[in-house]
């Protein structure tokens, strides 16, 4: 079976808006491919952006993969929460990458996006801290099949840092420049 070692951590969000958010995190992948050792689903603590446009987050990710094919490269998707003094979150961003086919040391950008406002009462809400619109279904974040008919617009970026280790893809004939 050939592996994969994800070492890293999401290091920040940049240019989002609200003062104090979170970020969830999720490695997707297809059939063939298996977790051995690590988690695959993660939250980050809440920081806070007050003087700079960035929030430190500084949160590790150790995963060991195992795979038979590379149809279904892992990528993965974060979903970026605001939360209010009353502890209500809601989602101000959402976004994927995919997980880089070539060993070593890697910066990765991921651009994240929201639901546009529909309405005048909903861009209200947003601003004074009822919370943007959500999605109901999360995989259409990854597949894309319908999101095209979403309206969206850039929220922010989040920053990640990554190592990858690859192991005994030779003996499946795939290399890697």
């Amino acid at each position: 079976m050939a592996e994969v070692h994800v070492i890293g951590q999401i290091l920040k969000a940049v240019d989002f808006q609200e003062p104090h958010i979170f970020c969830k995190w999720s490695l997707q992948s297809g059939t063939s491919w298996r977790i051995i050792q690590g988690e695959a689903v993660g939250q980050t603590f809440v920081a806070t952006n007050r003087l700079e446009s960035c929030s430190d987050f500084c949160q590790p990710l150790d995963l060991h993969l195992g795979t038979a094919s590379v149809q279904g490269w892992p990528k993965l998707h974060v979903e970026i929460h605001a939360v209010n003094v009353l502890n209500k979150s809601w989602p101000v961003g959402y976004g994927f990458v995919h997980i880089p086919t070539k060993p070593g040391f890697h910066r990765l950008e991921v651009l994240c996006w929201k639901i546009a406002p529909r309405s005048w009462y909903d861009s209200v809400r947003e601003k004074f801290g009822g919370g943007g619109l959500a999605l109901c279904k999360e995989d259409l974040i990854y597949t894309g099949l319908e999101r095209y008919k979403l309206q969206t617009r850039s929220s922010g970026k989040i920053i990640i840092d990554i190592n990858l280790v690859f192991r005994n893809f030779a003996k499946f004939g795939i290399e890697f420049k």
